[in-house]
């Protein structure tokens, strides 16, 4: 029997295939449940689960080690808290200095705090990927169409630029048109940059959305996300294509994505980056 799994739920629908593929697994868990933020049917049906503010960070530890909890996934996006309205126990007091200090470089420095104070309390911190395979981002198309070498151009542009953003810790996507640098993400998330993409679309054609992780990025954690929703929003702005880096992001639901990409016109696919990514 493998130890038993802690999931840290955000919003979305990660969350809930992560408990599909624990129950499938019939593997122990227990899920953390964000109030404001994990959506109700990620703890639906008999789910283990406790629902916890989030600064109360030493609940949700002494929750964890009371359930048996030894190997934890943190899934989902959370928003950022306005950190002076925040209400934390004693241990999210004690941490908040750090995580303020770190949240000013940006996520993955917060979320590298956060690691390090679930490690330091004896957890085992794992990439989703680690619990469904299936969500990692492979090489090679995931539908029927595939880029032209123009959107190979712009691919290689768009993940040489994304690179830069990470090392600023700024953002995870770029979207990139012969060359041209159309949008990059920033703290407004991927489906908003889109929006602002599609205000060209009279104008501007094509171009391909571009997402990797930040080159020194934790990538237990936060890696950049695909779905259904995001291939619709990239076609909508229409663009001709999605690239993620391989091993680098996480795809809901690969068959479904290929599924509307296919509908949609558009192409997705990983690219496998070299050593000096």
């Amino acid at each position: 029997m493998p130890p038993k799994l802690g999931i840290l739920a955000g919003r979305g629908e990660l969350p809930r295939r992560i408990v599909q593929a624990a129950q499938a697994a019939e593997r122990p868990f227990f899920v953390i449940a964000f109030n404001g933020e994990t959506e109700p049917d990620t703890v639906a049906d008999g789910v283990e689960h406790a629902w916890v503010d989030l600064p109360t960070v030493g609940r949700t530890i002494k929750l964890l080690k009371e359930a048996g909890v030894e190997e934890l996934v943190m899934i989902g996006p959370v928003g950022r808290p306005d950190f002076a309205k925040l209400k934390p126990d004693w241990h999210g007091a004690k941490l908040l200095p750090k995580i303020i200090r770190a949240a000013r470089k940006g996520d993955d420095a917060l979320m590298k705090v956060v690691v390090e104070d679930l490690e330091s309390q004896g957890f085992t911190i794992l990439g989703a990927e680690a619990v469904l395979t299936s969500l990692g981002a492979p090489v090679g198309n995931f539908g029927s169409l595939e880029p032209d070498a123009d959107d190979r151009a712009d691919i290689a542009r768009g993940m040489a630029v994304v690179a830069e953003l990470g090392r600023l810790d700024i953002g995870q996507a770029a979207v990139v048109r012969d060359g041209y640098v159309l949008a990059v993400e920033a703290a407004e998330g991927t489906d908003a940059m889109l929006e602002r993409c599609a205000q060209f679309r009279g104008a501007v054609r094509g171009g391909v959305l571009v997402k990797r992780p930040k080159p020194d990025q934790e990538r237990r954690v936060d890696l950049p996300t695909i779905g259904v929703p995001t291939v619709g929003a990239a076609a909508a702005a229409g663009l001709k294509g999605i690239a993620v880096e391989a091993g680098g992001a996480l795809v809901t639901d690969r068959a479904a994505v290929a599924a509307a990409a296919d509908k949609l016109g558009i192409f997705v696919c990983g690219i496998a980056l070299g050593e000096d990514r």
